[in-house]
């Protein structure tokens, strides 16, 4: 099947996280992506670069121009000339100063996807201030969603914020493009990653409103037996998301504690008594033991895997989500996907 943005031009100034990573959902769909990379990588690239490809840089073609040089901006500036959209992440006004801000390049293709990466957005009073994902997540409100009463929140992996404001920003593109291919004009993209998170949170929001998150009385979420993280006798851990009657009831059946009242599911006084009990019937068995006796069932479990497992998990493989490269890296596969609607 042809890949939905066959035909889409995007040049992509290189930076860290999230713009690149845009870049490559949109490569995943079938964008033809030239990346402008700078003459000498980052502090953070050097770190983060091993002995592997950069799985970021995946499908795109690379262009290395030094834009701190007129002949790099004027090389820059013919490749926009020919491109449908293009994707940078640096503070506001950087671009502006490079001579390749949205006016410089609107002058040379009117039509064109302006697509701007940043964590704090374009403007505000934090617009200028430099940050990374965690900040982003935090200032955003869903981090504090992470605490239990009395303990600090978690730090969550990078991929919360600039993943989700990657995605936000592909979207937005998308969005943007088939605007301009109904007649519309060339657009700025403001993808500001705790706008788009803000914007992600709207499921937390609505299970505030009802008062099962963020209150002083117990949460599902965070307090309950059944919505929650165990630590097995290996050492592994495995995880129950029971939330409806139907599952939480199915749930007490397999591990036959039959003197629970599944009617009682969101008797609070339980919780921490249930809690416990279930602490110590999960750490009598290794996870491997849970796995055969819950996974594939509808009391809605998973055990927590490290990435190397998970790539390996079978409904992992029977779905192609990962692939392990020669030299033992891990990539994910492009998201979502397309089949034609009637076959034939």
């Amino acid at each position: 099947m042809r890949p939905p943005l066959s035909g889409i031009r995007v040049i992509e100034f290189e930076g860290l996280g999230p713009g690149p990573l845009a870049g490559r959902m949109l490569a995943d769909m079938g964008a033809d992506v030239m990346v402008i990379a700078r003459p000498e990588k980052d502090a953070v690239s050097q770190r983060f670069d091993g002995t592997s490809d950069n799985p970021l840089r995946r499908g795109k073609t690379v262009a290395t121009l030094d834009l701190k040089q007129g002949r790099g901006v004027a090389q820059a500036l013919a490749l926009v000339t020919q491109a449908d959209a293009l994707i940078e992440g640096n503070r506001p006004g950087v671009m502006e100063r490079l001579g390749l801000g949205p006016a410089d390049c609107a002058a040379r293709n009117p039509r064109l996807i302006y697509g701007r990466m940043t964590g704090w957005g374009q403007y505000g009073p934090l617009a200028a201030a430099a940050g990374h994902d965690l900040n982003y997540v935090a200032l955003s409100g869903l981090l504090s969603l992470t605490s239990r009463r009395g303990q600090p929140a978690l730090t969550p992996p990078t991929v919360v914020g600039d993943a989700a404001g990657a995605l936000g920003l592909a979207f937005g593109i998308a969005c943007a493009l088939l605007d301009v291919r109904n007649g519309g004009d060339g657009q700025v993209v403001d993808g500001a990653i705790v706008d788009i998170l803000a914007m992600l949170g709207n499921i937390a929001q609505w299970v505030r409103a009802s008062g099962q998150l963020d209150a002083a009385t117990p949460s599902p979420f965070h307090d309950s037996p059944f919505y929650d993280l165990y630590i097995c006798s290996c050492g592994g851990a495995i995880t129950l998301g029971a939330l409806e009657p139907q599952f939480y009831a199915l749930l007490l059946d397999k591990l036959c504690l039959h003197d629970v009242d599944p009617a009682a599911q969101y008797d609070t006084s339980e919780w921490p008594g249930l809690k416990a009990r279930l602490t110590t019937l999960f750490e009598s068995r290794s996870r491997a033991d849970w796995c055969e006796l819950l996974e594939d069932s509808d009391v809605c479990f998973a055990p927590v895997l490290s990435l190397a497992e998970a790539a390996a998990h079978p409904h992992n493989v029977a779905r192609g989500i990962y692939s392990v490269q020669a030299d033992g890296s891990i990539q994910g596969a492009g998201a979502p996907r397309f089949t034609p609607l009637f076959q034939g």
